[in-house]
């Protein structure tokens, strides 16, 4: 039986927190999650545009979602909006790890370390560590992408990937494997937390274009934006999100993408690839993001 939005439950007393919930999958997955009932966070980088985000979904849910400023790409930013969120709440319900970047040009998050590989994946794992109090019985949803695939593994030295040795699609396919080594040692060390991922297939959103643009590269973001005519809708890219993070029955390490050879449709369980399930490398990959965060999630979630 094919899934929708339909199916979900009531989420009437829930509280989750969607990351990069400005526009594309975030937008779509919060909004969601609003109809059905929940109280959600917004957490994002421009405090302008994530306060417009917030009025729209107003608009559009009649209700009222919490904004939080999140830059992944600082992680003392990070620490500050982990203590807001926090600050206002004693339990979260779930945590969308969404946000992220795409084949950007060489750039390094404001502690050094490599822009898609800071964002995607310290970003998130800090952030994880710092709302684990919060989470202790919640679900935390880790959004990878197929082009994970392409990554055979990770080593500690791309965390700090110098620019001579910077190629962005091998990087940014890296950063999507790290987001799964993590989701499943997540599980395998905080069982009391459901650990789990979703990718969206192919989804028109403006994250292919980000990366052109910030390059200046106007002529490559228009290409992307003409091949987004092909791709399915951003609202039907949160659809694997939406079932990670409200599917009732869903196991530890659980990760869902598009029935339609992963490329787009109504989510299903997938298959992440060996390297990904490799449990001795997703046991290195956490030791070295503690050593660069400075914070540990399975540790956290005792404090």
């Amino acid at each position: 039986m094919t899934w929708s939005t339909a199916d979900i439950p009531d989420l009437t007393g829930q509280r989750a927190l969607v990351t990069g919930a400005t526009s594309g999958l975030g937008y779509e997955t919060a909004k969601v999650l609003l109809q059905h009932g929940a109280e959600v966070v917004l957490a994002a980088r421009n405090p302008e545009k994530t306060a417009e985000a917030a009025r729209r979904l107003t608009v559009e849910t009649h209700r009222v979602p919490i904004t939080v400023e999140l830059d992944l790409a600082d992680l003392a930013s990070v620490q500050r909006a982990a203590a807001e969120v926090a600050d206002r709440y004693d339990a979260l319900d779930v945590l969308v790890n969404n946000a992220g970047v795409m084949a950007t040009p060489y750039r390094q998050t404001m502690d050094g370390f490599e822009l898609q590989i800071g964002t995607n994946h310290l970003g998130h794992f800090a952030l994880t560590a710092r709302l684990m109090p919060l989470l202790r019985k919640g679900r935390v949803v880790t959004v990878s992408s197929f082009m994970h695939k392409s990554a055979s593994g990770i080593r500690e030295f791309d965390l700090r990937l110098p620019a001579n040795g910077y190629s962005k699609w091998p990087q940014y396919s890296r950063s999507k494997l790290a987001n799964l080594l993590f989701m499943f040692e997540l599980g395998r060390r905080v069982p009391s937390v459901l650990s789990v991922g979703a990718h969206p297939g192919y989804a028109s959103t403006h994250l292919q274009a980000a990366g052109p643009e910030l390059a200046g590269a106007k002529l490559q973001a228009r290409i992307w934006q003409g091949i987004n005519l092909f791709a399915q809708s951003a609202a039907a890219g949160a659809w694997p999100s939406l079932y990670a993070a409200t599917r009732p029955d869903l196991q530890q390490g659980a990760y869902v993408g598009p029935s339609f050879f992963e490329y787009r449709g109504a989510p299903k369980l997938v298959q992440a690839t060996r390297a990904a399930q490799n449990a001795e490398l997703a046991r290195e990959l956490w030791a070295w993001s503690v050593e660069a965060t400075d914070v540990d999630p399975a540790l956290s979630v005792r404090s």
